[in-house]
């Protein structure tokens, strides 16, 4: 493309956009009321994000209970001095479950549809929530098994969740929909924490008394959501964007019209359809073009097509920028820490000097309540605020919380019954330490993993987000244990290290992405070096279904100027609609 191109489609983009956000309206609470039918849809099927949280906080406690301890033997070993490596196993086994699911979660979004794969999600995270309830005649490794196949659910319902919100929600409410799934997550892990400590008085809270059931009411609860999400989830629409890919244009219409609460024919709603139709079909000629002999729509072609299409995510500098955000902020969101504090919360507070298994428990709890609340602003403000300076702001408290830790157990590990107000201290910087993560790279990292990607690749590129996530989750729930045991103050070293070195990724790497539609997002990722036969494919579809007759009847300008002056008053597309995707 040449130079007058590019500033042309550039000021129409930025005409577009003017334009569209005096249509939408300010983001933050005030949209949210606004696009209530779509923010109760979204709360509806963030249940999943729930699952996920309370499977992550409830197994924490669970580790920490004297008969589970008994009962899984060497895998959870009474005594703390002993080897923690089959801790760690046991911990981190649901991680790699979450790794597989994610990883085939692209293809089930894809071909069952965003809604499908949710209620497909949820049967393998109630067998696999079966299979460790029974493990109290079965033994351990039931719960092994049982977490695995919970993990391979989990991993699931976390990829497709966030997909699903951020293609029903329009441009202003989309970050805020997203952070739900994390404002979710954090309200699972608050009260599994505070089940956990409820449910360890059952019998007692020593080994000589306490029953089986504090471990098991905790894990069996998890039914409850599961059965609630499959059920309503049958009720809930279609995503408008996997309908449009997949053919069933006037349903998407519907949908659209419903979810947006605007007449089928308002100017927004036809705005958003034709541009997600042309983005479909750009994305469908491209991989028939590149393809060919996976252009039928089967679903073992679509099975390999995820195969092809992650690759694919790596074949453009554009679109790889797209694989260095999604997974090195993902990388960096589990290097933080935060897991190892979620997993191994009671171990860690004990270590602090908290012997009394119920005091670590109740510090605990606090963990849970103070993390639900600090992501609620995420949720109300993400999208005013932006993600970047969230993020930023976000990972240098966190990292400045774990030097402080370090310095304070480097000096007092010895001396904890002598020092109470030290360890109290510790305890208070890991309470703030959650803090910033619930505002910052909870709900952030989520968000810019599932908005960053075109169309097609939407699944696949979430999925290869989401994996970096869990397979990082795996490693630091495989090697925490061992951590706090050998080298003690440097694990808070080290996340605090990697914490700042995250910071300083987010501010040269990271763009901002706030406000832009998902189409939008390709211009953000460098659209404008785009090669001239997907120029004119584009081109040739906007044609085709309209796009540039609306255009041009609008402004009286030809198609090779177009963008050059300023918006029509009814009809507005983004850059990409003239511009075209990624090659």
């Amino acid at each position: 493309m040449g130079g007058g191109g590019d500033s042309g489609t550039a000021a129409f983009y930025n005409a577009a956009l003017t334009r569209r956000e005096a249509l939408m309206g300010k983001s933050g609470p005030a949209a949210l009321v606004k696009n209530f039918r779509v923010f109760c849809i979204a709360l509806f099927a963030c249940i999943g994000g729930v699952l996920y949280g309370y499977n992550q906080g409830m197994f924490s406690g669970v580790l920490a209970m004297p008969a589970f301890q008994e009962h899984m033997g060497d895998y959870d070993p009474l005594d703390p001095q002993a080897d923690q490596s089959k801790k760690g196993w046991l911990t981190a086994i649901l991680e790699l479950g979450a790794w597989v699911g994610t990883l085939l979660s692209g293809f089930l979004a894809e071909v069952l549809s965003r809604k499908y794969g949710v209620l497909v999600a949820c049967v393998v995270f109630m067998l696999g929530v079966v299979i460790q309830a029974v493990s109290v005649t079965a033994g351990a490794n039931a719960i092994l098994a049982g977490r695995f196949i919970t993990g391979m659910g989990v991993g699931s319902l976390a990829m497709i969740i966030p997909i699903y919100n951020s293609e029903v929600a329009p441009p202003e409410v989309r970050g805020a929909l997203v952070a739900l799934q994390q404002l979710a997550i954090c309200f699972g892990i608050m009260i599994s924490f505070w089940i956990d400590y409820g449910t360890n008085y059952i019998g007692g809270t020593t080994l000589a008394t306490q029953s089986n059931a504090a471990w098991l009411v905790p894990i069996c609860l998890q039914l409850a959501p599961a059965m609630i999400l499959f059920v309503g989830m049958i009720f809930m629409p279609f995503s408008p964007r996997w309908l449009v890919h997949h053919d069933r244009e006037e349903e998407a219409r519907k949908v659209l019209s419903t979810l947006r609460g605007l007449s089928a024919n308002h100017e927004l709603v036809e705005l958003e359809f034709l541009e997600i139709k042309a983005q479909s079909l750009f994305e469908k000629r491209t991989i028939a073009e590149m393809f060919p002999h996976l252009r039928e729509p089967t679903a073992w072609n679509t099975f390999k097509l995820q195969w092809v299409a992650i690759a694919k995510l790596f074949q453009t500098r554009a679109m790889f920028k797209r694989v260095i955000v999604a997974t090195v902020v993902m990388f960096f969101q589990q290097w933080t820490g935060i897991n190892a504090v979620l997993y191994y919360a009671p171990t860690i507070f004990k270590q602090l000097g908290l012997d009394d298994n119920v005091t670590s428990l109740l510090a605990t709890g606090v963990v849970g309540v103070v993390m639900f609340l600090a992501t609620i602003p995420a949720v109300l403000y993400v999208d005013r605020v932006g993600r970047k300076p969230v993020l930023i702001i976000g990972a240098i408290g966190m990292a400045t919380c774990h030097i402080i830790i370090a310095i304070i157990v480097a000096k007092n590990i010895t001396q904890w019954s002598t020092q109470p107000a030290a360890g109290w201290a510790a305890v208070c910087m890991v309470w703030l330490f959650v803090v910033h993560f619930g505002y910052s790279w909870g709900p952030c990292a989520w968000i810019i993993v599932a908005e960053i990607w075109p169309l097609s690749t939407r699944p696949y590129g979430v999925a290869l987000g989401a994996s970096s996530n869990w397979m990082n989750n795996f490693i630091v729930g495989q090697v925490t244990p061992d951590m706090l045991k050998s080298i003690t103050y440097g694990t808070y070293l080290l996340f605090g290290i990697l914490t700042y070195l995250g910071a300083a990724f987010i501010y040269f790497v990271v763009p901002e992405t706030k406000r832009l539609t998902l189409e939008e997002m390709d211009v953000i990722f460098g659209s404008e070096g785009t090669a001239q036969a997907d120029f004119e494919r584009m081109e040739e579809i906007n044609s085709e279904i309209g796009l540039t007759q609306i255009l041009r009847d609008n402004t009286g300008a030809s198609g090779s100027d177009v963008g050059a002056g300023p918006l029509p008053e009814k009809r507005q597309v983004s850059e990409k609609g003239e511009n075209g995707e990624d090659a």
